[in-house]
């Protein structure tokens, strides 16, 4: 008994730590800039007096208390998709396509679009804002540095994109004990500058931090697009649920990092209070000389760490939008064979990589950078309320008043956080709009044409039914083996099989109509996965339906099929695709300008034979043309 308790405490702990090492990166390594950019960023700073030093500490304690624990921790996180977070997963559960109006059903998938598409432009930002913030400290040690910041950045940065295709399970163990070191370093650093002044200890009281917005209601507001940023990252922690659980995350939450935030924070107040110059950098001048180098290299280190989960979570995105059809097919790589979430995928990397670059290039510091920040982080907190509203009333039987009404302070409190920083829009908010509706007319054009697609090739189609009912009565010359028709609806004739028929007037001995469907459900057990359909006695519709985390393999996913007579071995069967040249069209039901890029992504995609695992010697491609 003893060792079944030890073994499950070990196991638990476990979780705890890479919790640590992958959830709390982002909002771990905000104390680098935070505080800096609200007393001495470029926009709007705050002067440096005793009570604007404690008003400011106390929105951010409480912003800690209130977005980060009571909204996120305490209240966001039971909106899960079978233990699955996420702006996606919280998409899928607001939505019924059945029971919702056109209007609300469109409108929460949007707003989930968008939240999603705010996710990559936080991607983006994280990497260039943690490492330049965590480089600048070099500064410090000696200006000789200064010259040097943006090119060290850079080729951290690169490195750290050309290591994804190995994978984070080599590195992985390292995250927590790494993780675990700074925070431990954060308390530290905070106390000693607390036990300096420990008069900043006020600041946990509420009323010095609305005292502070009454007294200067234009700078209070303008405070918040700085202030936000000590929240960055809160989103973390309900997207990467599904990896460690609930309560690991918030015992990491509760016990180790919101306590050594709460120092480190309070430890730079107090360090201003004593010296309002070390506004230059207060989180390294909180450390004594010796430490400055060891602490650069730790915090290099961390910073790195907080990237890494954010573009493991861009990768993870990238895979649950493109199994609900929202992106283009593309080539997703498994860089464990234990592990089904640790994914690679080139191409958003690169994309990332270069878009990072650029964004360092241009804008060249931490403190130019965090104009930028807020808002993409603002918009994703203000949607997921939305959307959280919409899962009280209908998974959870909320009425809508007892849900608006819950959800009305958060909504408050992100919207005047969100306001703030539209503020920031000419000096670099812009990016992260553009970045995020860039995203969103990618997911929304190509969901839009297959759509279109789908219906240009319904209108044309044959009754599937009457079609089988024909070539039972003979006619066709039947051949050895199984064909497998991959389809999209299995009430209508695969174009693939019409001109299989054209070409080569034979047909097999039987014939398999497959469907791949994905669930709004993140996994879907193996005994669970498939139908089977039949429609005579060599004919029969098959239906394997995934999760959207699911891995897809559909050879793998045949050898459960269990047809009497029917061989689904390598050599006995044959798969044959549609592929589509699809053609352009003016005054279409979508835009032209958006039907080139449709066309664009479509003939870019990856394949459908990589997609599903389908080996490639067994593989027939028949054409048609469609105009959109």
């Amino acid at each position: 008994m003893k060792n079944k308790e030890h073994s499950a405490n070990s196991h638990y702990a476990a979780l705890v730590l890479g919790a640590l090492g992958v959830v709390y990166g982002d909002i771990g390594t905000s104390p680098l800039y935070a505080l800096k950019e609200v007393f001495g960023g470029a926009h709007n700073p705050v002067p440096i007096t005793p009570d604007n030093i404690v008003g400011i500490l106390s929105l951010f304690f409480w912003s800690l208390m209130v977005v980060v624990t009571l909204k996120y921790v305490s209240f966001i996180m039971r909106a899960n998709n079978e233990g699955e977070g996420g702006i996606v997963a919280l998409m899928t559960l607001a939505i019924d396509k059945k029971t919702m109006g056109p209007w609300r059903y469109g409108f929460l998938v949007t707003l989930g679009l968008f939240g999603a598409a705010f996710f990559y432009g936080d991607g983006v930002i994280t990497p260039a804002i943690s490492v330049l913030s965590a480089v600048e400290g070099l500064e410090l040690v000696t200006p000789a540095f200064k010259p040097f910041i943006v090119p060290f950045s850079l080729v951290i940065i690169v490195g750290l994109f050309v290591l994804q295709r190995k994978g984070t399970a080599s590195v992985g163990a390292l995250f927590g004990p790494v993780m675990v070191v700074w925070f431990v370093v954060l308390g530290v650093l905070g106390l000693s500058g607390i036990v300096q002044h420990p008069e900043v200890l006020v600041a946990v009281n509420p009323l010095h931090g609305v005292n502070f917005l009454a007294e200067n209601p234009l700078l209070g507001f303008f405070s918040l697009g700085s202030v936000v940023l000590c929240i960055t990252g809160a989103e973390a922690l309900y997207a990467d649920m599904g990896h460690f659980g609930i309560q690991p995350i918030r015992s990491g939450w509760l016990y180790l990092v919101l306590p050594t935030l709460v120092l480190n924070y309070f430890g730079q107040g107090a360090l201003l209070l004593s010296n309002p110059a070390a506004i230059e950098n207060p989180f390294y001048l909180l450390a004594p000389d010796w430490a400055l180098t060891p602490l650069v290299a730790l915090a290099t280190v961390a910073t790195i760490i907080a990237s890494q989960a954010v573009i493991s979570g861009a990768f993870s995105m990238t895979k649950q939008a493109m199994s609900l059809g929202y992106t283009p097919r593309v080539e997703v790589l498994h860089t464990s064979e234990d592990e089904i979430g640790q994914i690679y995928v080139p191409s958003i990397n690169w994309f990332l990589m270069v878009s990072i670059i650029l964004l360092v290039l241009g804008f060249q510091s931490s403190s130019n950078l965090a104009a930028a920040y807020g808002i993409a982080v603002t918009g994703t907190m203000l949607i997921t309320n939305v959307l959280a509203v919409s899962v009280a009333i209908r998974l959870w039987h909320w009425h809508p008043m007892r849900a608006v009404l819950g959800a009305l302070p958060f909504l408050v409190i992100d919207g005047c956080f969100f306001g703030a920083n539209t503020l920031k829009i000419p000096d670099g908010g812009w990016f992260p709009l553009i970045f995020g509706l860039t995203v969103f007319i990618v997911f929304s054009t190509w969901k839009r044409g297959r759509d279109l697609v789908s219906d240009r090739m319904a209108d044309d189609a044959l009754e599937l039914r009457d079609f089988v009912k024909n070539l039972d009565h003979g006619g066709v010359v039947r051949v050895d083996g199984t064909a497998i028709f991959l389809v999209t609806d299995t009430t209508y004739v695969p174009q693939a099989m019409l001109h299989s028929l054209k070409h080569y007037k034979v047909i097999h001995k039987h014939v398999i109509f497959l469907k791949v469907t994905l669930d709004t459900v993140p996994y879907v057990p193996a005994q669970q996965r498939m139908h089977v359909e039949t429609l005579s006695n060599s004919f029969w519709a098959v239906s394997i339906n995934y999760g959207f985390k699911d891995d897809i393999n559909i050879p793998d996913a045949l050898k459960h099929c269990k047809i009497p007579g029917v061989s689904f071995g390598l050599m006995d069967s044959s798969y044959f695709l549609g592929r589509e040249t699809l053609i352009p069209k003016i005054k279409s039901d979508m835009a032209y300008w958006r039907e080139l890029l449709f066309i664009f992504m479509y003939r870019n995609s990856d394949s459908a034979t990589s997609f599903y695992r389908l080996p490639s010697n067994r593989v027939v491609e028949l054409g048609s043309q469609v105009v959109l």
